[in-house]
């Protein structure tokens, strides 16, 4: 990055609300704070499976709460998030791995693109509460966000080649090299050493860290 900017990456997946909450903070943030953000899709489920953690849905009080907790940050932020209770049955339900990997694809090739298209599988998935696990919706999604048919094309398939499967791995590895054990995570690399903060909530704290 430039001359004393300070590198923050966000891990995130598109399965997790909390991550889009982060994502759309961060965004807004990169443009104030003397920061380069370096947008890093990976798989939250690998992360669960590695640190043993559970979906906060899993525990009914935990749900309850989230609904509200979800509800009240996204009119802060006014980020277009509506969730329900039926939401955690759907998540549930629903890999997030063939979009993970198209994003990561998008990465590999048009980083510049990463932004709204992130931002529109989101929309899709927690505005539109649409399935975004079938070839179709996500060539739908890219085609919102802007892509050239070519370009989606040539992500869809690129999905299933190893060299994008071994990336998102990979990402998802570094992620649990930084002590992630769930998602946003964003590491803010300051004074030579990896600084990590999990969710949506403590994005104030990191800049102060930095000294923003």
């Amino acid at each position: 990055g430039a001359m004393g900017r300070t590198l923050v990456e966000l891990f995130y997946d598109v399965v997790s609300p909390y991550s889009w909450l982060g994502f759309e903070v961060l965004c807004r943030y990169q443009h104030i704070w003397n920061i380069d953000l370096r947008l890093r899709p990976a798989f939250l489920g690998g992360i669960m499976q590695a640190t043993g953690n559970k979906p906060p849905a899993m525990l009914p009080k935990r749900a309850e709460y989230m609904l509200k907790d979800v509800k009240r940050m996204a009119k802060y932020y006014q980020v277009p998030l509506q969730i329900s209770g039926d939401d955690f049955q759907r998540i549930l339900g629903i890999s997030t791995l063939a979009a993970m990997r198209f994003i990561t694809a998008l990465d590999m090739t048009e980083p510049r693109h990463l932004e709204p298209l992130s931002r529109e599988f989101w929309i899709r998935f927690w505005s539109q509460h649409e399935d975004i696990s079938q070839p179709e919706n996500i060539l739908s999604v890219a085609r919102q966000a802007g892509l050239s048919s070519e370009l989606s094309q040539k992500l869809l398939e690129m999905i299933s080649s190893p060299a994008v499967k071994n990336r998102l791995k990979e990402t998802t590895d570094e992620a649990l090299k930084y002590g992630a054990f769930g998602m946003p995570a964003a590491v803010a690399h300051f004074n030579g050493k990896p600084h990590l903060f999990f969710g949506s909530d403590r994005l104030e704290l990191l800049g102060s860290v930095i000294g923003e």
